[in-house]
């Protein structure tokens, strides 16, 4: 049976149908104005999926954490002012009588990854999204596991260094402010005296730039340490990296997992891969949230 996917983001809103092999059938992207609530910019997604005329099973949303899986509803997305506790499964069942799931952006492409990228073929995956954030999805026989209260595989929090620098709501040494682009754009404007990004950094860095390479040395180290936390916990068979710092750099993934050698109980059996399933993976992974 086709299965639709929605993927919701701050600007842009996009829904597709997938056939049960995955082909994509149909596809619409809607901007999301933020002068209007989540009902009006929904109702464009669900028109669309009308208009289609498609049989489809059920539908799957992947969008921004906080999310409660559970109740079906977006907590207080920090991208999406005006949605906090927006019932966003409730919206979609009510208006087209099908079954509807929640989940969020990370553990929705991780889905895609471990059933028909990067991870296929694997039962126990961990996703990891390197971009502006960093975040993670873990999926486990097909599955995603989201834990009893929505925050499994929510590693932005977890610390990995000593650092005293910290903002409200975050750890200090955590990973969100050790390890995303974000906190290496902060470092290097730190360290270079101008603003910079995680872009430059890594340019500066492929250049051969000693400061850079310092660096972006110690970001490494600090996500190798988050690999060794994950990796005792749930001893994956796989990480797959997405995000754009770790698909625009993968000699920067490749030091991660040199590094992360040095601090796993199993380093021979440490494996990375780099996702395959690019744009497309929070609609695939949403739409394959459809039991």
């Amino acid at each position: 049976m086709n299965r639709i996917g929605i993927d919701i983001g701050g600007t842009q809103l996009r829904v597709a149908a997938f056939s049960e092999d995955g082909t994509l059938l149909k596809k619409e992207v809607f901007p999301n104005d933020r002068e209007r609530g989540p009902e009006e910019n929904l109702a464009k997604l669900a028109a669309a999926i009308e208009g289609w005329g498609v049989d489809y099973a059920g539908i799957g949303i992947g969008g921004p954490g906080p999310a409660d899986f559970h109740a079906g509803k977006f907590l207080n997305p920090p991208n999406l002012p005006g949605w906090e506790n927006f019932g966003i499964v409730d919206f979609f069942e009510d208006l087209t009588g099908k079954p509807a799931y929640l989940n969020n952006d990370a553990n929705v492409a991780g889905l895609a990854e471990a059933l028909m990228g990067a991870g296929r073929g694997y039962g126990s995956v961990f996703f990891f999204t390197v971009s502006t954030g960093l975040g993670g999805g873990y999926i486990y026989q097909g599955k995603v596991v989201g834990g009893a209260h929505s925050f499994g595989a929510e590693v932005f929090n977890m610390v990995v260094n000593d650092d005293p620098y910290t903002r409200p709501g975050l750890n200090a040494g955590s990973v969100e402010l050790q390890c995303s682009g974000t906190a290496l754009g902060r470092m290097a404007s730190e360290r270079f005296g101008h603003e910079m990004g995680a872009r430059e950094l890594f340019e500066l860095w492929h250049a051969g730039n000693a400061a850079a390479a310092e660096i972006v040395e110690r970001g490494a180290d600090n996500i190798a340490r988050l690999v060794n936390n994950v990796a005792a916990v749930v001893d994956p068979d796989i990480f797959v990296w997405g995000g754009s710092v770790a698909l625009k750099n993968p000699d920067f993934i490749d030091l991660v997992h040199e590094k992360a050698k040095g601090y796993v109980l199993a380093p021979d059996a440490l494996l990375f891969a780099l996702a395959e399933c690019g744009d497309e993976a929070g609609l695939v992974g949403a739409a394959l949230l459809v039991e």
